[in-house]
């Protein structure tokens, strides 16, 4: 059973792409932002060091971890974010391996796709057999960001130059798609002729 990363910038539609291989195909989707969800969710492994680190200020009433206010606290102090990024990122990447793992040995499902922000800066070439970049147009991002998520066209280009640029990308993939059509099917047949070429089905 192969494993198929999948990777972007913000904004260029990864939520599609992973969307049609899950009902289409019946691929399993890990992404590892909702994996850390669940890490630092109390009593999980990352709960207790992020606690430990930020205080308890980071804390709903309820007990459960604040994102909003740990992200007003990361996003301001690079080393804070690092030191973050120290606690989450190789749990969730052993959380990523072992499921993969459990998954290919189950043999219920004809691959796993699994995406995440920094999957070529966390190495994550060891766990899947390919990596695909999804490509679309700054223009194009900015406009979905600034629809879905409220961003000013400033806050889209400050988080987009704070990511890996387009040469960088295509270095590291073996394949890339091109979502900067306003015509799914257009992504979708990409989709479907590289699964098959690329010998995912």
């Amino acid at each position: 059973m192969k494993v198929l990363g999948i990777t972007g910038g913000v904004g260029a539609g990864k939520s599609t792409v992973l969307m049609y291989l899950k009902e289409h195909y019946g691929a399993r989707v890990i992404q590892a932002d909702q994996v850390g969800h669940l890490l630092q969710q109390p009593h999980e492994s990352c709960y207790r060091r992020i606690v430990e680190l930020f205080g308890t200020t980071v804390l709903n009433a309820d007990g459960t971890i604040s994102r909003p206010k740990l992200g007003a606290i990361v996003y301001t102090d690079p080393q804070k974010m690092a030191r973050l990024n120290a606690i989450m990122h190789p749990s969730i990447r052993r959380w990523i391996k072992s499921e993969v793992e459990a998954e290919q040995k189950r043999g219920c499902v004809p691959f796993v796709t699994v995406e995440a922000a920094l999957l070529l800066e966390d190495h994550y070439d060891e766990i899947c057999d390919e990596i695909w970049y999804v490509h679309t147009d700054d223009a194009v991002r900015i406009k979905r960001l600034q629809e879905s998520r409220g961003y000013s066209e400033e806050m889209c280009r400050r988080i987009m130059a704070n990511q890996k640029n387009e040469c960088d990308f295509r270095a590291a993939c073996q394949l890339v798609i091109d979502n900067s059509s306003d015509i799914v099917q257009n992504t979708y047949e990409q989709m479907d002729k590289g699964l098959r070429e690329h010998g995912f089905l």
